[in-house]
C-alpha cells in the first residue's frame, strides 16, 4: 500500500515506550511492552504488534489494565505454583512469571504454573522462547476474559476466545521448536490489520451476525459482530475448550460465560508446564532423536507451491531477520489509531512523528 509507513525496529520502539510511558508505566516498564509488541512485528505477527497500543489505552482508561504491576503469589508449592497477575500488563507480568517458573524447573526438574489475570499477554511464542533459552520444554494453554470472538463447532455465534496454545522444545544444536497457534482459524489481530488495510479475508476464517460464512473483516471489528471460527472444525474447537478449562477454570482466572461486550481490557490466564529434559532421564536419546527426526522431515521432497520442508518457529525467524533489514510496514489506519491513542494520553503527535522519524 503506497499509504503504508516503514519504520525501523529502535525507533517505532522509541515511539511506542513514549505512549506507554505517558500511560503512568515506568521506564522499564514502558520499554518492556514496547520491545515485546515491536519484537511481534519483527516476527510477522502484525497482529499482535504496535496495533494493540489503541486496545491497551482503552483498557487503561476504564480500568481494566493497571500499570507497574508484577506477579503475586498466591500458592506456593514448591514445584506446582499460582500467580495472580494482578491486571498489570502482561509483557511484564508474562516475563516475571516466567522468571519464577524457569528457576522452579530448574530446582526441581518440574514446575506447573498457574497465571491468572495477566492483562494481554501478547504473543505466548515469546514465554516459550524465554524458557527454551534456559534449556527447558514448555506447554502453554491460555484462555481469554473479553469480548467473546469465536463460535463454537456447530454455533452461529461467538462463546470464547482465541485461546491459543503453545509449545517450546530446545533443539539440540539449532534454534529451538516453537508451535504458537490460536485455536481459532485465524488471529482476530489479523482480522483488525485485514479491516485496516481494507483487505478481504478468507471466509473459512469468519461467519457474520448471521452465522454465514463471510470474507468482509467487518464481521470481526465492527458491529453487528460476527465471530471467527475454530480451525480443523471440531479439533479446534475442542482444542479452545481445553484452554478455557485450563487457562481459566484450572488457574482461578475464571472463564468466559459473559454477554458483556462493552469492556476493552483483555485479561488472560495461562496453565505453563516447564520440564527439564535433561533431569528425565532420557537426555541423550531426546538429542538423538529429536535431530534424527528433523533430517528426516526436511528430506522429504518439496512440494509443488512452497520452497522448502520447514518446522514451527523458522518462519517467524526469517521474517524477523527480513524486517530487521527492511524495516517494519505499518499501515496508515493503524498509525493513525495508534496516533489517537497517544492524544487520550495527552501525547502530542508531533511528538510520536519525531520518535519514529528520528
Amino acid at each position: 500500500m503506497a499509504d503504508t509507513r516503514i519504520c525501523k525496529a529502535k525507533r517505532l520502539a522509541r515511539a511506542i515506550e513514549a505512549v506507554v510511558a505517558a500511560g503512568g508505566s515506568d521506564a522499564r516498564e514502558a520499554k518492556l511492552v514496547a520491545e515485546n509488541l515491536v519484537t511481534a512485528n519483527l516476527t510477522g505477527h502484525d497482529s499482535h504488534g504496535v496495533g494493540m497500543i489503541p486496545r491497551y489505552v482503552e483498557s487503561l482508561l476504564e480500568g481494566g489494565l493497571q500499570v507497574n504491576q508484577h506477579p503475586r503469589i498466591v500458592f506456593d508449592g514448591g514445584a506446582m505454583l499460582s500467580l495472580d497477575g494482578q491486571a498489570g500488563y502482561g509483557q511484564v507480568i508474562g516475563l516475571e512469571a516466567m522468571e519464577i517458573g524457569i528457576a522452579r524447573a530448574r530446582q526441581h526438574g518440574l514446575a506447573v504454573m498457574g497465571l491468572a489475570r495477566a492483562h494481554h499477554l501478547c504473543r505466548i511464542g515469546q514465554w516459550a522462547e524465554q524458557a527454551v533459552g534456559a534449556g527447558l520444554i514448555s506447554l502453554h494453554f491460555t484462555n481469554v476474559i473479553s469480548r467473546s470472538i469465536v463460535a463454537p463447532y456447530g454455533g452461529a455465534d461467538a462463546r470464547f476466545g482465541t485461546n491459543p496454545v503453545t509449545v517450546g522444545i530446545p533443539i539440540p544444536g539449532e534454534p529451538p521448536f516453537i508451535l504458537d497457534m490460536a485455536t481459532s482459524a485465524v488471529a482476530q489481530g489479523k482480522i483488525r490489520v485485514a479491516h485496516n488495510k481494507r483487505e478481504q479475508v478468507s471466509p473459512e476464517w469468519l461467519i457474520d451476525d448471521q452465522g454465514f460464512p463471510t470474507s468482509d473483516p467487518r464481521y470481526g471489528v465492527v458491529e453487528p459482530f460476527g465471530a471467527l471460527r475454530t480451525f480443523g472444525l471440531h479439533k479446534g474447537y475442542g482444542l479452545a475448550v481445553v484452554c478455557e478449562l485450563l487457562g481459566g477454570a484450572l488457574t482461578g482466572g475464571g472463564t468466559w460465560h459473559s454477554d458483556d461486550r462493552s469492556k476493552k481490557r483483555v485479561w488472560n490466564g495461562m496453565l505453563t508446564i516447564l520440564i527439564d529434559p535433561q533431569r528425565l532421564g532420557t537426555a541423550d536419546t531426546f538429542a538423538a532423536e529429536t535431530s534424527a527426526f528433523l533430517e528426516s522431515l526436511r528430506r522429504s521432497p518439496v512440494a509443488p507451491g512452497f520452497d522448502k520442508v520447514r518446522i514451527a518457529g523458522e518462519p517467524e525467524r526469517e521474517m524477523r531477520a527480513k524486517r530487521e533489514r527492511e524495516g517494519i510496514p505499518v499501515d496508515a489506519n493503524t498509525w493513525e489509531e495508534i496516533a489517537a491513542a497517544a492524544a487520550k494520553l495527552e501525547l502530542a503527535r508531533d511528538v510520536l512523528e519525531r520518535l519514529v522519524a528520528e
